[in-house]
């Protein structure tokens, strides 16, 4: 198909969506173009699926208001939750045209550790870089380093919010993961994974590459001068993008406490909506 065609065809996909989604009371009305054209291609420009994918983020969003709801920034919170861990989005992209997210542990105190505020922090930016960021790509490559965890880290982690963190990452959320890169694995690595490995689908557990504490096996997949200088690349060091990104959501503090603008109205819901029960897809825990 040539590239015309294939332009002509996003165009006529865009149309039809934009025109479902005026027909679907229950859904918020405010996703712009930019937006539903990032489900879209999440969705390997099926119309279909991009319809099914809007409503299932919605639907899961109203469903688990501990992650979605009540998410002012200046909340005492949230404040702590970022000053826990650093969420960085990357400048650059890859050669293969990936963005690059990274997620670390800046305060490794367990006492500070509340799981449900960092997870709610972390949709927090990435909705934020949903909305504001149109850079087109054509994927995307978290690193999750795991420096500073300990065993008691693992006791504070809410399984509830766990199944629901990973249920909605892999079934909801309108990204193309690309690879997934775990750096300075700890030595009780087999206990974390006793708890995650039951949640991953298989062709996510495919994407995970690990890295050892000093390895240099992570420059096999990115190159250095994509990465911060703490990690062993060109750019500025990690701070200067965490504090860039918690500037920004603070910024956007009207963006977050309008919690209408994420959840669905059910007795709104037309017959014909394409929202599968979660019960058929394994989203059960969102009952609970």
């Amino acid at each position: 198909m040539s590239k015309d065609n294939i332009s002509e065809k996003y165009k006529n996909n865009m149309t039809a969506l934009k025109e479902w989604l005026i027909k679907q009371p229950h859904l918020p009305q405010n996703i712009d173009q930019q937006n539903l054209s990032k489900f879209l291609f999440s969705c390997n420009n099926s119309v279909e699926q991009a319809k099914r994918l809007i409503d299932l983020n919605f639907t899961l969003r109203s469903l688990a208001p501990e992650l979605f709801s009540n998410r002012d920034p200046q909340s005492e919170e949230l404040k702590r939750a970022f000053t826990m861990v650093d969420y960085c989005p990357l400048p650059k992209f890859t050669p293969k045209n990936y963005k690059l997210f990274l997620f670390r542990l800046k305060d490794a105190n367990p006492d500070n550790f509340v799981y449900a505020d960092i997870i709610k922090a972390f949709f927090m930016v990435a909705d934020l870089r949903m909305y504001t960021d149109f850079e087109e790509s054509d994927g995307e490559v978290p690193i999750f380093d795991m420096a500073g965890y300990t065993l008691r880290h693992l006791t504070k982690i809410n399984l509830s919010i766990l199944r629901k963190y990973m249920a909605y990452t892999q079934e909801a959320h309108p990204v193309r993961l690309r690879e997934i890169h775990i750096v300075n694995v700890p030595p009780f690595l087999d206990k974390c994974l006793m708890l995650v490995k039951p949640l991953l689908k298989s062709e996510v557990s495919k994407l995970i590459h690990y890295h050892t504490p000093n390895s240099t096996t992570l420059f096999d997949y990115i190159p250095r001068n994509l990465l911060p200088e703490d990690y062993g690349g060109t750019l500025e060091k990690t701070e200067h993008f965490a504090t860039i990104w918690r500037k920004k959501v603070l910024d956007n503090r009207d963006f977050y406490v309008d919690d209408s603008r994420w959840k669905v109205i059910e007795s709104k819901r037309p017959n014909s909506s394409c929202y599968v029960d979660k019960t058929s897809i394994g989203l059960e825990v969102f009952s609970k």
